[in-house]
């Protein structure tokens, strides 16, 4: 895959319009592209003296365990998405990374990264937006745990990766693949597997949304936007803000 067409390229291009040599830095840490298989911890938590990775292909989970061994899933990582950056810099990983999927990924030191930022100080300032735009995301990730039903949960939940996923070229208003299970949307949204269940049919026979066989289809995409109450200016993708 070509630097210019990646989906971190895709992504950050919503801030900055790269220049020649911003994209040879970006090219430049993604040399080191590896494939890791599902399943297996890409990074542990607690995990220190590790790299960070630029996510190229698949889908990922970040989750944290807590003291009684369950898990709680903090997030999910689409192609574009940086993993383990804030772990980098904090030297100790706060949560565990798993792929879903068997994906690729491409190793980044943080000496890599340090140099990117002293050469480019407008890339390093895109990939400061796209940490930001992450804890935005976080932010509405707790007022969704803490104020929204079960219904308006799961719609703004489908549509947020709606939009993250439309920025790399993998979905749009229409709908999008989505290898999430039902678990892992109710360990993300603080709901049973069983009540994820009767949400998705609830959902499915109001017309608004279907998610079956790995698909997510949008069937009223506006009626969603209005049950979710879903503002997607916080993911800040509307045009670039940096000429």
């Amino acid at each position: 895959m070509k630097v210019e067409t990646s989906p971190l390229t895709r992504k950050l291009s919503a801030f900055v319009k790269l220049s020649a040599s911003e994209l040879g830095v970006l090219e430049r840490l993604h040399e080191r592209r590896k494939s890791f298989s599902a399943g297996r911890d890409l990074v542990h938590q607690g995990q220190s003296e590790q790299a960070a990775y630029i996510l190229a292909a698949g889908w990922v989970v970040s989750y944290k365990i807590q003291a009684d061994g369950t898990r709680q899933i903090v997030d999910f990582q689409i192609p574009g998405d940086f993993l383990g950056l804030r772990s980098v810099l904090l030297h100790t990983s706060d949560h565990g990374i798993e792929p879903i999927v068997e994906i690729e990924a491409a190793e980044v030191q943080v000496s890599d990264l340090l140099q990117a930022f002293a050469e480019t100080p407008r890339l390093a300032t895109a990939i400061l937006w796209a940490v930001s735009r992450d804890e935005a995301m976080v932010v509405e990730h707790l007022v969704g745990l803490g104020r929204r039903d079960a219904d308006a949960r799961m719609a703004h939940f489908l549509l947020e990766l709606g939009v993250r996923l439309s920025l790399v070229g993998m979905g749009s208003r229409e709908g999008y693949a989505c290898p999430l299970t039902q678990y892992h949307l109710a360990d993300a949204l603080g709901l049973s597997a069983i009540h994820v269940n009767r949400v998705l049919r609830k959902l499915r026979e109001g017309g608004l949304v279907t998610f079956q066989g790995g698909l997510v289809t949008f069937d009223d995409y506006e009626g969603l936007v209005a049950l979710a109450d879903f503002d997607p200016a916080y993911l800040d993708q509307s045009r670039p803000l940096l000429p």
